[in-house]
């Protein structure tokens, strides 16, 4: 199917066994492994040095690889001339005072984004 392995992966819910899993996935040489979602506090990851001596690349990512002072502003400005959509991706608007409920929805899996409004 992929001739050898992935070019790319990607982790995107936090879980560790599947972070080394979408590393040995990956293509000896030139596979990808980028680690998205956030595991639990003190889990770690692990696998063999070997996976790592052939090639491949493990690799973290926060936003997207945005840098604040620099993408913040062009984002908001593809927002607001409707070039991407974001508003799909809030399932909550929250009051400030509710919110313990935002981090209910969150550890819960029952929300994309909140947004608290004060």
């Amino acid at each position: 199917l992929t001739k050898g392995g992935a070019d790319y992966s990607f982790e995107c819910i936090g879980n560790v066994d599947v972070m080394r899993q979408a590393l040995e996935c990956c293509h000896k040489g030139w596979g990808v492994s980028v680690i998205i979602g956030v595991a639990g506090a003190g889990q770690e990851i692990k696998t063999r040095p070997f996976q790592l001596v052939t090639g491949r690349v493990w690799k973290g990512t926060a936003f997207g690889g945005a840098k604040g002072r620099r993408d913040v502003p062009k984002i908001v400005d593809w927002y607001m001339d409707r070039k991407i959509n974001i508003d799909d991706l809030i399932t909550h608007k929250l009051k400030l005072a509710d919110i313990n409920q935002g981090f209910d929805l969150m550890h819960e899996g029952k929300s994309i984004r909140s947004v608290v409004v004060y």
